[in-house]
Protein backbone atom coordinates (compact mmCIF):
# COMPACT_ATOMS: atom_id res chain seq x y z
CA UNK A 1 0.00 0.00 0.00
CA UNK A 2 1.14 3.58 -0.98
CA UNK A 3 1.12 6.12 1.94
CA UNK A 4 1.74 9.84 1.74
CA UNK A 5 4.40 10.38 3.63
CA UNK A 6 4.62 13.83 5.88
CA UNK A 7 8.37 14.04 4.27
CA UNK A 8 6.23 13.67 0.48
CA UNK A 9 4.37 16.56 2.00
CA UNK A 10 7.14 19.14 3.29
CA UNK A 11 9.70 18.03 0.47
CA UNK A 12 8.90 17.85 -3.15
CA UNK A 13 5.09 17.77 -4.60
CA UNK A 14 2.62 14.73 -4.13
CA UNK A 15 1.71 15.29 -7.30
CA UNK A 16 3.80 13.30 -9.88
CA UNK A 17 4.12 13.98 -13.59
CA UNK A 18 2.15 11.10 -15.30
CA UNK A 19 5.26 8.32 -17.04
CA UNK A 20 5.29 4.98 -17.46
CA UNK A 21 9.03 5.06 -16.73
CA UNK A 22 7.79 6.22 -13.07
CA UNK A 23 7.32 3.56 -10.58
CA UNK A 24 7.16 5.35 -7.50
CA UNK A 25 3.28 6.73 -8.98
CA UNK A 26 1.48 3.97 -7.61
CA UNK A 27 -2.22 4.65 -5.66
CA UNK A 28 -2.99 5.10 -2.32
CA UNK A 29 -5.19 2.41 -0.93
CA UNK A 30 -7.88 3.05 1.93
CA UNK A 31 -9.81 1.02 3.31
CA UNK A 32 -13.61 2.69 3.15
CA UNK A 33 -16.84 1.49 3.35
CA UNK A 34 -19.09 0.87 0.81
CA UNK A 35 -22.37 2.71 0.53
CA UNK A 36 -23.86 0.06 -1.21
CA UNK A 37 -23.64 -2.89 1.04
CA UNK A 38 -21.78 -1.21 3.68
CA UNK A 39 -18.90 -3.74 3.73
CA UNK A 40 -15.83 -2.64 3.60
CA UNK A 41 -14.30 -2.02 0.05
CA UNK A 42 -11.02 -0.16 -1.19
CA UNK A 43 -10.51 3.16 -2.06
CA UNK A 44 -7.71 4.16 -4.36
CA UNK A 45 -6.03 7.99 -4.61
CA UNK A 46 -3.51 8.98 -7.15
CA UNK A 47 -2.51 12.57 -7.05
CA UNK A 48 -1.61 13.84 -10.54
CA UNK A 49 -1.30 16.31 -13.07
CA UNK A 50 -2.95 16.92 -16.39
CA UNK A 51 -0.71 18.61 -18.96
CA UNK A 52 -1.57 22.47 -20.17
CA UNK A 53 -4.01 22.14 -16.85
CA UNK A 54 -2.87 21.58 -13.32
CA UNK A 55 -2.83 19.25 -10.53
CA UNK A 56 -5.63 17.07 -9.48
CA UNK A 57 -7.36 13.80 -7.08
CA UNK A 58 -8.43 10.88 -8.97
CA UNK A 59 -10.21 8.34 -6.52
CA UNK A 60 -11.76 4.84 -7.42
CA UNK A 61 -13.68 2.98 -5.11
CA UNK A 62 -14.37 -0.51 -5.60
CA UNK A 63 -15.97 -3.69 -3.34
CA UNK A 64 -15.68 -6.75 -3.41
CA UNK A 65 -18.25 -8.26 -1.80
CA UNK A 66 -20.81 -6.66 -3.97
CA UNK A 67 -18.90 -5.37 -6.78
CA UNK A 68 -19.98 -1.79 -6.57
CA UNK A 69 -17.35 0.47 -8.10
CA UNK A 70 -17.36 4.54 -8.77
CA UNK A 71 -14.61 6.93 -9.59
CA UNK A 72 -14.58 10.64 -9.23
CA UNK A 73 -11.73 13.58 -9.48
CA UNK A 74 -11.27 16.31 -7.45
CA UNK A 75 -9.10 19.70 -8.47
CA UNK A 76 -6.22 19.72 -5.93
CA UNK A 77 -6.07 23.62 -6.52
CA UNK A 78 -7.53 26.87 -5.22
CA UNK A 79 -10.61 27.88 -6.85
CA UNK A 80 -9.07 30.05 -9.53
CA UNK A 81 -9.60 34.16 -9.83
CA UNK A 82 -12.19 33.71 -12.48
CA UNK A 83 -14.76 30.85 -13.89
CA UNK A 84 -13.84 29.70 -17.16
CA UNK A 85 -16.51 28.46 -19.87
CA UNK A 86 -15.49 25.67 -22.37
CA UNK A 87 -17.83 25.80 -25.60
CA UNK A 88 -17.15 22.87 -27.69
CA UNK A 89 -18.18 22.21 -31.23
CA UNK A 90 -18.38 18.21 -31.28
CA UNK A 91 -17.45 17.82 -35.07
CA UNK A 92 -16.51 14.22 -35.72
CA UNK A 93 -16.28 10.55 -33.43
CA UNK A 94 -13.01 11.63 -33.04
CA UNK A 95 -13.91 14.84 -30.82
CA UNK A 96 -15.83 12.42 -28.55
CA UNK A 97 -12.55 10.99 -27.10
CA UNK A 98 -11.32 14.46 -25.95
CA UNK A 99 -10.38 14.10 -22.01
CA UNK A 100 -12.50 16.15 -19.83
CA UNK A 101 -12.47 17.15 -16.09
CA UNK A 102 -15.56 18.21 -14.58
CA UNK A 103 -15.56 19.89 -11.48
CA UNK A 104 -18.32 19.23 -8.84
CA UNK A 105 -19.62 22.95 -9.08
CA UNK A 106 -19.15 23.01 -13.29
CA UNK A 107 -22.69 23.36 -15.30
CA UNK A 108 -22.89 21.23 -18.49
CA UNK A 109 -25.21 21.98 -21.29
CA UNK A 110 -25.98 20.76 -24.81
CA UNK A 111 -28.13 23.84 -26.08
CA UNK A 112 -29.68 21.62 -29.08
CA UNK A 113 -31.40 19.22 -27.36
CA UNK A 114 -32.10 22.24 -24.24
CA UNK A 115 -30.14 19.72 -22.34
CA UNK A 116 -28.59 20.72 -18.64
CA UNK A 117 -26.93 18.86 -15.32
CA UNK A 118 -27.06 21.40 -12.64
CA UNK A 119 -24.09 22.34 -10.55
CA UNK A 120 -23.35 19.95 -7.58
CA UNK A 121 -25.83 17.34 -8.94
CA UNK A 122 -22.80 14.70 -10.20
CA UNK A 123 -19.46 14.20 -8.45
CA UNK A 124 -16.41 15.72 -10.18
CA UNK A 125 -15.32 13.48 -13.03
CA UNK A 126 -12.18 13.17 -15.19
CA UNK A 127 -13.78 11.44 -18.58
CA UNK A 128 -14.04 12.02 -21.99
CA UNK A 129 -16.73 13.71 -23.95
CA UNK A 130 -18.46 10.11 -24.83
CA UNK A 131 -17.69 9.45 -20.93
CA UNK A 132 -19.82 12.43 -19.85
CA UNK A 133 -22.71 11.56 -22.25
CA UNK A 134 -22.85 7.94 -21.05
CA UNK A 135 -22.52 8.86 -17.46
CA UNK A 136 -26.24 11.37 -18.51
CA UNK A 137 -27.65 8.42 -19.74
CA UNK A 138 -27.09 6.49 -17.27
CA UNK A 139 -28.15 8.65 -14.68
CA UNK A 140 -31.63 9.20 -16.67
CA UNK A 141 -31.65 5.28 -16.71
CA UNK A 142 -31.54 4.85 -12.85
CA UNK A 143 -35.11 5.42 -12.25
CA UNK A 144 -36.80 4.46 -15.42
CA UNK A 145 -38.27 1.42 -14.19
CA UNK A 146 -40.21 2.93 -11.04
CA UNK A 147 -40.94 5.32 -13.48
CA UNK A 148 -42.51 3.04 -16.18
CA UNK A 149 -44.71 1.67 -12.86
CA UNK A 150 -46.12 4.92 -11.67
CA UNK A 151 -45.74 7.57 -14.96
CA UNK A 152 -45.40 5.47 -18.01
CA UNK A 153 -46.03 8.70 -20.16
CA UNK A 154 -43.28 10.47 -18.10
CA UNK A 155 -41.10 7.07 -18.31
CA UNK A 156 -41.83 7.50 -22.47
CA UNK A 157 -40.57 10.23 -22.92
CA UNK A 158 -37.54 9.56 -20.71
CA UNK A 159 -37.17 6.72 -23.14
CA UNK A 160 -37.27 9.24 -25.93
CA UNK A 161 -34.14 11.58 -24.54
CA UNK A 162 -32.32 8.94 -23.55
CA UNK A 163 -32.22 7.67 -27.68
CA UNK A 164 -31.71 11.53 -28.65
CA UNK A 165 -28.52 11.73 -25.76
CA UNK A 166 -27.32 7.98 -27.38
CA UNK A 167 -27.73 9.27 -31.45
CA UNK A 168 -25.28 12.16 -29.96
CA UNK A 169 -22.31 9.53 -30.29
CA UNK A 170 -22.64 8.74 -33.62
CA UNK A 171 -22.07 12.37 -34.30
CA UNK A 172 -24.40 12.48 -37.49
CA UNK A 173 -25.12 16.33 -36.76
CA UNK A 174 -22.94 18.63 -35.03
CA UNK A 175 -23.46 19.31 -31.68
CA UNK A 176 -22.43 21.69 -28.58
CA UNK A 177 -21.18 21.10 -25.36
CA UNK A 178 -20.96 23.58 -23.14
CA UNK A 179 -19.17 23.22 -19.69
CA UNK A 180 -19.22 26.76 -17.27
CA UNK A 181 -17.70 26.08 -13.94
CA UNK A 182 -17.73 29.23 -11.48
CA UNK A 183 -14.39 27.62 -9.49
CA UNK A 184 -12.26 27.74 -13.02
CA UNK A 185 -10.98 24.18 -11.96
CA UNK A 186 -12.64 22.57 -15.24
CA UNK A 187 -10.75 21.16 -18.38
CA UNK A 188 -11.60 20.25 -21.56
CA UNK A 189 -8.58 19.24 -23.85
CA UNK A 190 -7.08 20.68 -27.02
CA UNK A 191 -5.57 17.62 -29.04
CA UNK A 192 -3.36 20.22 -31.53
CA UNK A 193 -2.14 21.88 -28.52
CA UNK A 194 0.33 24.57 -28.84
CA UNK A 195 -2.20 25.51 -31.86
CA UNK A 196 -5.21 27.44 -31.43
CA UNK A 197 -8.22 24.66 -31.55
CA UNK A 198 -10.67 26.43 -34.09
CA UNK A 199 -13.59 23.84 -32.38
CA UNK A 200 -12.83 25.15 -28.97
CA UNK A 201 -13.50 28.20 -27.32
CA UNK A 202 -12.68 29.03 -23.53
CA UNK A 203 -13.34 32.16 -22.17
CA UNK A 204 -13.26 33.56 -18.57
CA UNK A 205 -15.68 35.58 -16.25
CA UNK A 206 -16.20 36.97 -12.95
CA UNK A 207 -18.25 35.20 -10.44
CA UNK A 208 -21.45 36.61 -9.28
CA UNK A 209 -21.93 37.18 -5.59
CA UNK A 210 -24.37 33.84 -5.29
CA UNK A 211 -21.52 32.08 -7.58
CA UNK A 212 -18.92 33.04 -4.78
CA UNK A 213 -21.51 31.76 -1.73
CA UNK A 214 -22.05 28.44 -3.06
CA UNK A 215 -18.02 27.97 -3.56
CA UNK A 216 -18.04 28.87 0.10
CA UNK A 217 -15.72 32.01 -0.59
CA UNK A 218 -17.88 34.43 0.52
CA UNK A 219 -20.69 34.33 3.37
CA UNK A 220 -24.01 35.07 3.33
CA UNK A 221 -23.91 38.29 5.49
CA UNK A 222 -20.72 39.52 3.47
CA UNK A 223 -21.03 43.12 1.58
CA UNK A 224 -18.91 44.84 0.04
CA UNK A 225 -16.43 47.10 1.59
CA UNK A 226 -15.20 50.66 0.03
CA UNK A 227 -11.20 50.22 0.53
CA UNK A 228 -9.56 52.46 2.96
CA UNK A 229 -7.60 55.10 1.41
CA UNK A 230 -4.90 55.07 4.27
CA UNK A 231 -4.61 51.37 3.99
CA UNK A 232 -4.00 52.15 -0.10
CA UNK A 233 -1.74 54.60 0.54
CA UNK A 234 0.20 52.06 3.28
CA UNK A 235 0.88 49.74 0.99
CA UNK A 236 2.64 51.87 -1.66
CA UNK A 237 4.78 52.15 0.91
CA UNK A 238 5.90 48.61 2.32
CA UNK A 239 5.98 44.63 1.34
CA UNK A 240 2.72 43.11 2.45
CA UNK A 241 3.22 39.74 3.91
CA UNK A 242 0.94 36.63 4.39
CA UNK A 243 0.76 33.58 5.00
CA UNK A 244 -0.30 30.67 2.20
CA UNK A 245 0.53 26.99 1.12
CA UNK A 246 3.29 26.13 -1.52
CA UNK A 247 1.46 25.47 -4.90
CA UNK A 248 3.61 22.86 -5.43
CA UNK A 249 4.65 20.80 -2.90
CA UNK A 250 1.43 22.21 -0.40
CA UNK A 251 4.10 22.92 2.23
CA UNK A 252 3.34 26.54 4.52
CA UNK A 253 5.07 29.50 2.65
CA UNK A 254 5.03 33.33 2.49
CA UNK A 255 3.57 35.41 -0.20
CA UNK A 256 4.89 39.07 -0.33
CA UNK A 257 2.73 41.57 -2.06
CA UNK A 258 3.27 45.24 -2.93
CA UNK A 259 1.76 47.87 -5.22
CA UNK A 260 4.52 48.89 -8.08
CA UNK A 261 4.34 52.16 -10.50
CA UNK A 262 5.80 51.25 -13.79
CA UNK A 263 7.61 54.05 -15.87
CA UNK A 264 4.79 55.33 -18.65
CA UNK A 265 2.59 53.08 -18.01
CA UNK A 266 0.57 52.41 -14.38
CA UNK A 267 0.50 50.87 -10.77
CA UNK A 268 0.01 47.28 -10.82
CA UNK A 269 0.57 44.71 -7.75
CA UNK A 270 3.36 42.27 -7.59
CA UNK A 271 2.62 39.37 -5.20
CA UNK A 272 5.78 36.29 -4.95
CA UNK A 273 6.02 33.56 -3.35
CA UNK A 274 8.94 31.77 -2.35
CA UNK A 275 8.97 28.06 -0.63
CA UNK A 276 11.56 27.29 1.63
CA UNK A 277 10.80 23.43 1.26
CA UNK A 278 10.79 22.71 -2.80
CA UNK A 279 12.18 25.94 -3.68
CA UNK A 280 9.39 26.54 -5.94
CA UNK A 281 9.06 30.16 -6.86
CA UNK A 282 5.76 32.24 -8.18
CA UNK A 283 5.43 35.62 -8.89
CA UNK A 284 1.63 37.03 -10.14
CA UNK A 285 0.94 40.47 -11.35
CA UNK A 286 -2.65 41.89 -11.11
CA UNK A 287 -3.39 45.56 -12.99
CA UNK A 288 -3.57 48.20 -9.81
CA UNK A 289 -6.16 49.97 -11.83
CA UNK A 290 -9.62 49.14 -13.21
CA UNK A 291 -10.29 48.18 -16.55
CA UNK A 292 -9.18 50.56 -19.59
CA UNK A 293 -12.15 51.85 -21.98
CA UNK A 294 -10.16 50.10 -24.62
CA UNK A 295 -8.59 47.25 -25.29
CA UNK A 296 -4.78 46.60 -26.17
CA UNK A 297 -2.86 44.96 -29.06
CA UNK A 298 0.95 45.66 -28.70
CA UNK A 299 2.91 44.20 -31.84
CA UNK A 300 6.57 43.29 -31.30
CA UNK A 301 9.07 42.90 -34.36
CA UNK A 302 11.55 40.97 -32.58
CA UNK A 303 14.84 41.83 -34.45
CA UNK A 304 17.46 41.66 -31.86
CA UNK A 305 18.80 39.62 -29.17
CA UNK A 306 18.07 42.36 -26.99
CA UNK A 307 14.61 42.95 -27.36
CA UNK A 308 14.65 39.74 -25.18
CA UNK A 309 15.43 42.12 -21.72
CA UNK A 310 12.20 44.56 -22.52
CA UNK A 311 9.89 44.74 -19.55
CA UNK A 312 6.91 42.91 -20.23
CA UNK A 313 3.55 43.07 -18.11
CA UNK A 314 0.90 40.57 -19.18
CA UNK A 315 -2.51 40.46 -17.42
CA UNK A 316 -4.15 37.93 -16.48
CA UNK A 317 -6.63 38.92 -19.26
CA UNK A 318 -4.00 38.93 -21.93
CA UNK A 319 -3.55 36.54 -25.23
CA UNK A 320 -0.19 35.96 -26.41
CA UNK A 321 0.23 35.49 -30.38
CA UNK A 322 3.30 34.12 -32.05
CA UNK A 323 1.78 34.29 -36.24
CA UNK A 324 5.01 32.71 -37.33
CA UNK A 325 4.80 30.09 -35.06
CA UNK A 326 0.65 29.44 -35.78
CA UNK A 327 0.69 30.03 -32.02
CA UNK A 328 -1.93 30.95 -29.50
CA UNK A 329 -1.76 31.52 -26.07
CA UNK A 330 -5.22 32.04 -24.54
CA UNK A 331 -5.56 34.56 -21.38
CA UNK A 332 -5.29 33.37 -17.68
CA UNK A 333 -2.92 30.41 -19.75
CA UNK A 334 0.20 31.99 -17.76
CA UNK A 335 -1.32 33.92 -15.38
CA UNK A 336 -0.33 37.89 -15.01
CA UNK A 337 3.09 38.21 -14.77
CA UNK A 338 5.60 41.28 -14.90
CA UNK A 339 8.79 39.64 -16.22
CA UNK A 340 11.79 40.00 -19.26
CA UNK A 341 10.50 38.76 -23.04
CA UNK A 342 13.13 36.24 -22.61
CA UNK A 343 11.41 34.83 -18.96
CA UNK A 344 8.27 35.01 -20.53
CA UNK A 345 9.04 32.77 -23.66
CA UNK A 346 10.90 30.30 -21.14
CA UNK A 347 7.64 30.51 -19.13
CA UNK A 348 5.57 29.28 -22.01
CA UNK A 349 7.92 26.77 -23.13
CA UNK A 350 8.11 25.45 -19.48
CA UNK A 351 3.95 24.78 -19.80
CA UNK A 352 3.71 23.52 -23.64
CA UNK A 353 7.01 21.40 -23.62
CA UNK A 354 9.41 20.92 -20.30
CA UNK A 355 6.80 20.28 -17.73
CA UNK A 356 4.21 18.44 -20.05
CA UNK A 357 4.31 14.80 -18.38
CA UNK A 358 3.01 13.44 -22.13
CA UNK A 359 6.40 14.77 -24.22
CA UNK A 360 7.97 11.73 -22.61
CA UNK A 361 7.34 8.37 -21.76
CA UNK A 362 5.21 5.45 -22.98
CA UNK A 363 2.23 7.66 -22.49
CA UNK A 364 3.07 10.60 -24.93
CA UNK A 365 2.16 10.16 -28.86
CA UNK A 366 4.73 10.65 -31.18
CA UNK A 367 3.73 12.67 -33.71
CA UNK A 368 2.09 14.82 -30.66
CA UNK A 369 5.17 14.43 -28.93
CA UNK A 370 7.63 15.73 -32.07
CA UNK A 371 5.65 18.39 -32.90
CA UNK A 372 5.81 19.79 -29.33
CA UNK A 373 9.37 19.35 -29.13
CA UNK A 374 9.94 21.21 -32.21
CA UNK A 375 8.31 23.94 -31.20
CA UNK A 376 10.38 24.17 -28.03
CA UNK A 377 13.36 24.37 -30.11
CA UNK A 378 11.65 27.41 -32.34
CA UNK A 379 11.48 28.88 -28.95
CA UNK A 380 15.11 28.77 -28.13
CA UNK A 381 16.07 30.26 -31.56
CA UNK A 382 13.97 33.06 -30.90
CA UNK A 383 15.32 33.66 -27.56
CA UNK A 384 18.66 33.38 -29.24
CA UNK A 385 17.90 36.17 -31.48
CA UNK A 386 18.10 33.34 -34.73
CA UNK A 387 14.30 34.03 -35.84
CA UNK A 388 12.50 36.64 -37.21
CA UNK A 389 9.19 36.79 -35.32
CA UNK A 390 6.36 39.04 -33.78
CA UNK A 391 5.32 38.60 -30.48
CA UNK A 392 1.49 39.93 -30.29
CA UNK A 393 0.30 41.18 -26.69
CA UNK A 394 -3.49 40.99 -27.10
CA UNK A 395 -5.61 42.75 -23.91
CA UNK A 396 -9.07 43.58 -24.31
CA UNK A 397 -8.75 44.97 -20.81
CA UNK A 398 -6.28 47.22 -21.60
CA UNK A 399 -3.70 46.19 -18.63
CA UNK A 400 -0.66 45.16 -20.36
CA UNK A 401 2.51 46.40 -21.36
CA UNK A 402 5.56 46.14 -23.24
CA UNK A 403 8.61 48.31 -22.66
CA UNK A 404 9.40 50.54 -25.35
CA UNK A 405 13.27 50.95 -25.33
CA UNK A 406 13.10 54.14 -27.14
CA UNK A 407 10.79 56.10 -24.86
CA UNK A 408 9.53 58.97 -24.89
CA UNK A 409 10.32 58.84 -28.46
CA UNK A 410 7.91 55.81 -30.63
CA UNK A 411 9.78 52.54 -31.57
CA UNK A 412 10.31 51.92 -34.63
CA UNK A 413 9.48 47.72 -33.96
CA UNK A 414 6.77 48.22 -31.82
CA UNK A 415 2.65 48.99 -32.50
CA UNK A 416 0.27 49.78 -29.99
CA UNK A 417 -3.62 49.54 -31.32
CA UNK A 418 -6.44 50.68 -29.24
CA UNK A 419 -9.59 48.87 -30.01
CA UNK A 420 -13.12 48.39 -28.53
CA UNK A 421 -14.02 44.90 -27.63
CA UNK A 422 -16.48 43.10 -28.80
CA UNK A 423 -19.79 42.20 -27.03
CA UNK A 424 -17.76 38.49 -26.29
CA UNK A 425 -14.48 40.29 -25.04
CA UNK A 426 -17.31 42.46 -22.59
CA UNK A 427 -18.60 39.29 -21.65
CA UNK A 428 -15.49 37.33 -20.60
CA UNK A 429 -14.68 41.12 -18.60
CA UNK A 430 -17.88 41.48 -16.99
CA UNK A 431 -18.62 44.51 -18.95
CA UNK A 432 -21.98 44.00 -20.54
CA UNK A 433 -22.73 47.76 -21.51
CA UNK A 434 -19.71 48.68 -23.57
CA UNK A 435 -20.01 49.38 -27.26
CA UNK A 436 -18.69 46.65 -30.28
CA UNK A 437 -17.13 48.02 -32.75
CA UNK A 438 -13.61 47.45 -35.12
CA UNK A 439 -9.82 48.28 -34.33
CA UNK A 440 -9.17 51.79 -33.40
CA UNK A 441 -5.25 52.66 -34.09
CA UNK A 442 -3.67 54.97 -31.10
CA UNK A 443 -2.15 58.40 -31.85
Amino acid sequence: MSVISEENVRGESVFSDISADNEDLQPTEIESMCMNCYQNGTTRLLLTRIPFFKEIIVSSFSCANCGWANTEIQSAGRIQDRGVCYTLKVQSKHDLNREVVKAECATTRIPELEFEIPPFTQKGSLSTIEGLIDRAVAGLEQDQPVRRATDPEVASKIDEFIEKLRKLKDVEDEFTLVIEDPSGNSFVENPVAPQRDEALTVSRFQRTVQQDMQLGIRADDDLEQEPDSNSVEAMRNEVLVFNTNCPECNAPASTNMKLVQIPHFKEVVIMATICDSCGHRTNEVKSGGATEELGTKITLHITDPSDMTRDVLKSETCAIFIPELEFELGMAAVGGKFTTLEGLLKDIKDLIVSKNPFVTGDSGVTGRMQKLMEFGEKLDKIVAGEMDVHFILDDPAGNSYLQNVYAPDPDPEMTVEKYTRSFQQNEDLGLNDMKTEGYQEEN
